[in-house]
């Protein structure tokens, strides 16, 4: 499932901290659309069990997330604990 410009900017309306459309490059916005991929990904990888590929750019991506997430924490906690719930992230 490919993500179109549109399926960009609802997860951007949704999750951004301007929650604007085009709101792309807060943390939250980043994290979202992360979350969204890893999601695919590992949707992908339950049938394809031997695609390495895909596997590795799921664990580069998982650490990107995990890299924002550390900075949002550190940043600024209340934004951090909105953006967890809302995406259903254990943590």
């Amino acid at each position: 499932m490919k993500l179109t410009n549109q399926n960009k900017a609802d997860l951007f309306k949704t999750f951004g901290f301007k929650q604007s459309e085009k709101d792309s490059g807060s943390s939250e916005s980043q994290i979202s659309l992360f979350t969204h991929r890893i999601k695919h990904l590992t949707e992908h990888l339950s049938v394809k069990k031997k695609d390495y590929a895909a596997k590795l750019g799921l664990l580069k991506l998982v650490g990107k997330r995990k890299r924002l997430l550390a900075y949002l924490k550190r940043e600024d906690l209340d934004r951090y604990r909105n953006i967890i719930t809302s995406l259903g992230l254990r943590k």
